[in-house]
């Protein structure tokens, strides 16, 4: 007799021997009992899972002479043939290779028949979701109403590709990946049964390679198993394997929080020495990173983790002074890193480039300090750019919603204060009348135009706030317009000097033509403000703090505004 694989020669008999699904074994179990079998039944899950083993078993607990019952004797005609494969009233069809309206028509016909010598006739259809979508609708109105003596049982990895009307017409159970501890348990069991000496941190990287599988995982402990001559070595695994182990990755760790460029490089020399998949090494990096954050930040660690207790304890004393933010910002430049070196056409530099950068990564601040840093910052330069209004810097609580969350009101926008400097030379200094007029009387007929104006133009009256009425005669008023260039070419324009004639001839109560000439306008200061500004705003961009707050959150400097 050939060989037989680990797979099938501790296929589990019983629903007590199916590994990690409980949930749906025990309510099989309890529909047995309670005789509430479903005439179809789906069992959708990942593979390696026990889909179709549980079908087996329920098919020998449905049709056992002992039965129904929920515990299968094994010993009957009916268990025995259908543990064997050879059973006349069990069918157990690929739905790959007959997935054709022809064959589900066949079927649909022979159904009819009582079964040979069992309480039922039961049709198990592996992977039905490959049957076409003819074959489906053939087998609907059969799937809806079956023969009293036939039973439906379904397995499944893509219930998504299977037509609603055909779910809806099964009771459907899902099972679960088989946790990483119950398929070590279960490998360890197998080995006492088989006498084989097998070391447990390599059943760990069995499981792990496995992803939730025991059906993968019992493959890799047949090839381990064959391979080795003699004793079994934990470093043979990982040679057959071509995995990487736990202490690897935990050397890795360690040289990258503590920034070794040098060790993480001959770190990774080894591994390429030694044959290693630079690119499944990198992934494995990866969820060992998260393994950490996990452990860091979850009280329930073991729960959620792919490691053994001792290597949750080793985690533990390595992550114990690193903050959530260092391993957060690590395992982000790994997420970033990890296309470029999935599709590179040198791993090892790629992976070399990624290992510099994890090196010199730069730890993580607190937001709370990175919030008082800038905050720092920002009445600084407000300070040093020449606040000549005298107006406090705004705070963070200012802003409606702002950087703290607060929701604060606006406030009413204060008058605005211009520079000495500037108004100083508003003022105008010599005023010869005619007309009788005085100087103050002149002014005070100016302002009073200028409130006119604000209302009649309110377009042409920001132009005027540094102007002056130089003089007046009987048919001609002289302004005087100071502050800017951009000012004086406003007023200027024919259509503000009409505008400006018909306010004045108006106010006086005769016609008037307006002269205008420039007063003093500040166009050095000007630039030489702006030059200022820019070189503030160069400064703030070449701040620390400022590059620390960039490279954190992978940003970009969109303005620059200087109160």
């Amino acid at each position: 007799m050939s060989y037989l694989v680990l797979a099938r020669k501790y296929r589990p008999q019983t629903f007590e021997a199916v590994v990690h699904q409980e949930h749906v074994t025990q309510t099989l179990s309890n529909a047995i009992s309670s005789g509430r079998v479903a005439h179809a039944i789906l069992f959708s899950g990942p593979r390696g899972t026990g889909k179709t083993t549980i079908a087996r078993i329920l098919a020998k607990a449905m049709n056992c002479k002992a039965g129904p019952s929920p515990n299968p004797c094994n010993t009957c005609r009916s268990c025995v043939e259908i543990t064997a494969g050879n059973s006349t009233d069990v069918f157990e069809i690929d739905g790959a290779s007959n997935n054709s309206v022809d064959q589900v028509r066949e079927l649909r016909d022979n159904i009819k028949y009582m079964p040979a010598h069992s309480p039922y006739k039961i049709y198990i259809i592996d992977e039905v979701h490959m049957l076409s979508t003819a074959a489906f609708n053939a087998l609907l109105k059969t799937l809806e109403e079956p023969p009293a003596h036939v039973l439906f049982f379904f397995a499944t990895t893509e219930p998504h590709k299977i037509p609603i009307t055909i779910l809806s017409r099964c009771q459907r159970h899902d099972l679960r990946r088989i946790d990483l501890q119950a398929v070590v348990t279960h490998l360890a069991k197998l080995c006492a049964a088989e006498a084989i000496a097998f070391p447990e941190e390599s059943l760990w990287v069995i499981a792990r390679e496995s992803g939730g599988s025991m059906r993968d995982a019992l493959s890799l402990l047949d090839q381990m198993i064959s391979c080795a001559d003699g004793p079994i070595l934990h470093d043979h695994v990982l040679d057959l394997l071509g995995a990487v182990d736990t202490e690897t990755l935990f050397k890795i760790s360690a040289a990258a929080l503590t920034q070794n460029v040098s060790e993480l490089l001959n770190i990774l020399d080894t591994a390429h020495g030694r044959g290693r998949d630079l690119k499944k090494l990198y992934s494995d990096l990866i969820g060992h990173f998260r393994n950490l954050l996990v452990i860091k930040v979850a009280k329930n660690a073991a729960a959620l983790v792919s490691f053994s207790d001792q290597e949750i304890e080793m985690a533990r004393r390595q992550i114990q002074v690193v903050t959530p933010a260092v391993l957060t910002q690590t395992l982000d430049l790994l997420m970033r890193e990890e296309q470029a070196i999935r599709y590179a056409v040198q791993p090892r530099l790629a992976l070399e480039m990624a290992f510099i950068r994890l090196g010199v990564l730069k730890p993580a601040l607190p937001i709370e300090h990175l919030i008082e840093g800038l905050d720092a910052l920002r009445k600084d330069f407000f300070v040093d750019s020449g606040n000549k209004m005298g107006v406090p810097p705004p705070s963070y609580d200012d802003v409606p919603n702002g950087f703290h969350g607060k929701s604060a009101a606006l406030k009413e926008p204060s008058a605005p204060v211009y520079p000495q400097k500037i108004a100083e030379t508003s003022a105008p200094k010599n005023k010869p009348v005619e007309t009788g007029e005085t100087a103050e009387s002149l002014d005070r007929a100016w302002q009073d135009i200028l409130s006119r104006i604000s209302i009649d133009y309110p377009m042409l009256a920001p132009n005027l706030t540094l102007s002056a009425a130089k003089t007046l005669s009987k048919s001609t008023i002289e302004i005087e317009v100071s502050g800017s260039k951009f000012n004086l070419n406003m007023v200027q324009r024919e259509k503000s000097r009409g505008a400006l004639a018909q306010v004045c001839s108006d106010y006086f109560g005769r016609p008037l033509q307006v002269t205008i000439h420039s007063g003093a306008i500040e166009i050095s200061d000007h630039r030489e403000g702006k030059e200022e500004e820019q070189q503030r705003k160069n400064e703030a961009l070449r701040h620390p703090l400022v590059q620390d707050v960039i490279e954190i959150f992978d940003g970009k400097v969109v303005d620059v505004k200087m109160s």
